[in-house]
């Protein structure tokens, strides 16, 4: 990036996108310094007009935001920083500062479900949750029910195709994206990982 044009408080905007959905999720300012622990560190920061301050997004509540790239537009006033969220991104707990598109809801229950088990693996009694249970046996527990899962979705299916009822291959399936995300939480692999990766390999 060249000639960012700064305002007359040495800001400039920022609009972060989610790598993956592409959806926007916040709008900040950056000044110099910013930007500058930005592209060290990796995780996006920005300056706080109100508390006249830098500040790292995620450094109280944990929902960081992970830098992928930054291009500037072409007056060189406004800043695009794409990013992998951890968990939400706006204050009120929602993905989003904007109000969302009932067609990206799906993708965002998926990135809620992944921060939950996140937490879950971090601050929950094996005694009292399942996935804080399979994350302290190891991933051959987990990847076992994967499987096991992944099998009675398929009986699901061929017995949907010999006149059942569908709702088994709903639910089992469910059970697969669970325990998919149990596996992926174990390693600290984000959903919206996943999700750019099939991104990728669209045709």
């Amino acid at each position: 990036m060249t000639d960012i044009k700064y305002d007359e408080n040495g800001l400039v905007v920022g609009v972060v996108q989610d790598a993956a959905s592409r959806r926007v999720l916040m709008v900040g300012y950056l000044n110099e310094e910013s930007l500058r622990l930005t592209r060290e560190t990796g995780r996006v920061h920005f300056w706080s007009r109100s508390r006249g301050e830098l500040w790292e997004k995620g450094a109280t509540s944990g929902n960081y935001l992970n830098l992928v790239e930054i291009r500037q537009d072409c007056d060189g006033d406004a800043l695009l920083i794409t990013a992998r969220p951890e968990g939400p991104t706006c204050h009120t707990g929602e993905t989003s500062c904007f109000a969302e598109d009932p067609d990206e809801q799906g993708f965002s229950r998926l990135e809620t479900l992944w921060a939950t088990m996140r937490s879950r693996l971090t601050d929950a009694d094996p005694e009292s949750s399942y996935t804080a249970r399979l994350a302290s046996v190891g991933p051959d527990l987990t990847g076992r029910k994967l499987v096991e899962e992944a099998t009675e979705t398929l009986i699901a299916a061929k017995n949907h195709a010999a006149g059942a009822d569908r709702s088994r291959v709903v639910e089992e399936s469910a059970d697969v994206i669970y325990h998919l995300f149990a596996l992926l939480a174990e390693r600290n692999i984000s959903a919206a990982e996943v999700i750019e990766e099939l991104g990728k390999r669209a045709r």
